[in-house]
């Protein structure tokens, strides 16, 4: 297992430490400036730097980034569930849906700050606005697209439609929801950082903003990559869900 697990994370390993090498050779052979584009070892000094609290940042993106994906991910099953329950549900809830899904995130952000003023909140309802819709289209035709066997069979013993959903429909859509998930991990993320971006006195996009003031580039990049270690941490717990609910679907995409 761990020799498999091993060659498997091989490749991606190679190529990152690949780009690292490639990096700090166009640093160096260009001879550019810090503040244009920082050495990893600048950024790699810049991620444990005292002269910024890592930590508070930290804890408050990424409360920021869990709380848009929790809400994106239950209002969009409860909304897809809503849509495949009910097909006249579905046609007045689906136009609306697409229309929300089509305003320009970066637009809305000002207005949830004068809604519901400055905090955590409105930079999570920010990433929710703009993870839910796959998470609604993925629970709808996961309930929906359903072997006509398997309905047959429901039917054949009088199940009444709760149980059909219960017992047949809902684990179907385990897979569909679950890959929509993933998805919502990574656009929570953009999501929360959008809304520090507009306005907030903490967080890794308030660090991105004030670095960028500051010409502060290093500072940026650790960010940055704080970021990123957070936005992969929240989609590896999603794909462990994914394997502990859905094993058979994991199985197909390998």
């Amino acid at each position: 297992m761990i020799k498999r697990k091993f060659f498997e994370w091989l490749p991606a390993s190679l190529m990152f430490l690949g780009l690292l090498v490639l990096w700090q050779l166009a640093v160096s052979g260009l001879g550019l400036r810090e503040y244009i584009l920082p050495s990893p070892a600048a950024v790699a000094h810049a991620l444990f730097s005292s002269e910024i609290n890592w930590t508070g940042h930290i804890i408050v993106t990424g409360t920021a980034i869990l709380g848009a994906f929790l809400i994106a991910a239950i209002g969009g099953i409860a909304l897809g569930t809503l849509t495949a329950w009910s097909t006249v549900m579905g046609r007045a809830l689906m136009p609306f849906l697409v229309f929300v899904n089509t305003l320009p995130k970066v637009a809305v952000a000002p207005l949830f700050l004068l809604w519901f003023g400055y905090g955590i909140f409105p930079n999570m309802l920010i990433g929710a606005l703009i993870g839910f819709f796959p998470v609604v289209i993925n629970t709808a035709v996961g309930l929906t697209q359903i072997d006509e066997d398997m309905l047959d069979l429901g039917r054949v013993f009088n199940a009444p439609k709760w149980k059909v959903f219960a017992k047949i429909r809902i684990p179907n859509a385990y897979p569909y929801i679950l890959s929509a998930l993933k998805v919502t991990a990574t656009a929570a993320v953009v999501g929360a950082i959008v809304g520090e971006f507009v306005a907030s006195q903490s967080g890794l996009g308030y660090v991105i903003i004030t670095s960028q003031s500051s010409l502060n580039t290093p500072l940026a990049f650790g960010a940055l990559v704080w970021i990123s270690i957070l936005g992969l941490a929240l989609y590896g717990a999603v794909a462990v869900l994914s394997r502990v609910l859905a094993p058979w679907a994991e199985g197909q995409e390998n």
